[in-house]
């Protein structure tokens, strides 16, 4: 059973995270606009942005006119088109720095990437305040001249959910957290996910498109609307690895990034994650009525206590170098576990066939 704090966590995310933690602005200039400078602009126009953040943004390459991008000294003119990138005004939330042991994969004066554990709350919100990988983050970084002690999501420019395990890319200073929100934002990232579904997915590769947002049966899941009368543009690219009659083990591409985005998905198309017991899938879903496979999936849930889905590799351009950077991790061991028992379940059925 999910636990309250548990459930308030999720929602916390879900509230916060309804286009993930930056937005899009857009102006188009009236044909009388005089001359000024775009940061002076912006600071009238945008609120809770101060004069520095706007600077900030536009060294990154996340201010532009007319489709190029723009200094801060940019003079607008009439009938300009301007858009920006920026965060969503933040939660006053005070970080406590703990020393939280990091699985750190990658790391040099700009950024690091590390592999979350599952069960590792990314942000605090309500009941979790402390314990997250925000925290462990507030620690490791504190003594860098660069790092803003009063940024209460400091370094994060996405997320996986609480029990999904994998890999993230962390901002080390302002320029690099801009430069990296943009790559997310216009999906140039590359980002891909295993996951074990139920049921046998027929097709061995396929798309799901489909907008996603909040259900509204449910607050507590994020759901389909295929019309696109709700929610925001998402799509999903999967691949069947490996199939095991009543579960396949299936990749994931991202070409967006909203919320619950997989498991919504997934869950639409008829194929909801193995022990996803917000979406469902910690009942059995697919098989036989006899009681040796029933005792056999609970045990599979007791290995893998969680939902069965990993973000297995991410890709970037780094933000100083302009290097592309691609990163890739294992299967942890509790999906692994799993991943087993259905190999050894399906081979011992063949054989008895």
């Amino acid at each position: 059973m999910i636990e309250e704090n548990d459930k308030q966590e999720e929602f916390d995310d879900i509230e916060e995270e309804q286009n993930e933690m930056f937005e899009h602005y857009r102006f188009v200039t009236d044909p009388g606009q005089k001359q000024i400078r775009i940061d002076k602009f912006l600071v009238n126009r945008l609120e809770n942005a101060s004069r520095s953040k706007i600077q900030d943004a536009a060294a990154a390459g996340n201010i532009r006119v007319n489709d190029v991008s723009v200094k801060p000294n940019y003079k607008v003119k009439p009938n300009d088109v301007i858009s920006i990138v920026m965060e969503y005004p933040r939660r006053e939330l005070q970080i406590i720095p703990e020393d939280i042991p990091l699985d750190i994969h990658y790391e040099d004066d700009h950024l690091l990437v590390v592999n979350k554990n599952p069960g590792l709350v990314v942000h605090p919100g309500h009941g979790n305040y402390t314990g997250t990988l925000v925290n462990a983050l507030a620690w490791h970084l504190k003594d860098l001249p660069l790092f803003n002690s009063d940024d209460p999501r400091p370094g994060l420019v996405h997320r996986i959910d609480k029990d999904t395990s994998g890999l993230l890319v962390i901002a080390k200073t302002e320029q690099a957290k801009n430069h990296l929100a943009r790559q997310f934002f216009e999906k140039t990232t590359e980002r891909s996910y295993v996951a074990l579904v139920w049921g046998n997915v027929e097709e061995d590769e396929g798309t799901v498109t489909g907008h996603i947002g909040r259900s509204l049966k449910n607050r507590m899941q994020m759901t389909v609307y295929p019309e696109g009368e709700m929610g925001k543009h998402a799509v999903t690219h999967y691949k069947v690895l490996e199939r095991f009659g009543y579960v396949t083990l299936v990749q994931c591409i991202l070409e967006t990034g909203r919320t619950h985005q997989i498991r919504a998905h997934m869950k639409y198309i008829g194929h909801t994650l193995f022990n996803d017991e917000r979406y469902g899938g910690h009942e059995i879903l697919k098989g036989t009525t006899f009681t040796k496979y029933k005792q056999f999936v609970q045990n599979c849930f007791k290995v893998l206590p969680r939902q069965a889905l990993h973000a297995k590799s991410l890709g970037f351009v780094h933000p100083h170098t302009g290097e592309k950077m691609s990163f890739n991790t294992e299967i942890p061991d509790d999906m692994m576990q799993c991943i087993e028992k259905w190999r050894t379940y399906v081979s011992n059925r063949d054989i008895e066939e």
